[in-house]
């Protein structure tokens, strides 16, 4: 029995957050990154960033949420991702997330994701593609 694709090529969405010091903190206490970029002004302030970054999960988190919920939707997982982080993301930041269907398999149920983040000042701080598998239930 063939499947129906689980996106349509074009389809898109977005997610946004604002980012807090409550995310940081959550974020380091979940995996353990207390990196001085993260926590420790005066040593943030030393570095090109001059401030406080927040860790790269978090903005791909927000991808990771995007998939989940909101398109192709709940089941949906990734099975590869190839992005690279462009510009910083600091506290108090607005990040939007989006994601377009470029390919999705005409009976299978994945498809290829061109995706990126940006800050709220148009910064673009992550870009690249992604693969995507949705588990559906057996009827």
């Amino acid at each position: 029995m063939a499947r129906t694709p689980i996106a349509s090529v074009g389809q898109t969405a977005s997610r946004t957050l604002t980012v807090t010091e409550r995310h940081v903190r959550q974020y380091a206490d979940i995996t353990g990154d207390n990196n001085p970029l993260h926590f420790d002004e005066a040593f943030a302030a030393r570095t090109k960033f001059g401030r406080l970054v927040a860790q790269g999960g978090i903005t791909t988190g927000i991808l990771h949420a995007l998939v989940a919920e909101d398109m192709p939707g709940p089941g949906t997982v990734f099975l590869s991702q190839d992005w690279k982080f462009t510009a910083p993301v600091f506290i108090g930041d607005t990040i939007t997330g989006t994601a377009e269907v470029v390919s999705a398999h005409p009976s299978k149920p994945v498809c290829q994701l061109r995706v990126h983040v940006h800050r709220n000042d148009g910064t673009v701080v992550l870009e690249g593609e992604a693969w995507c598998y949705r588990f559906v239930p057996e009827d």
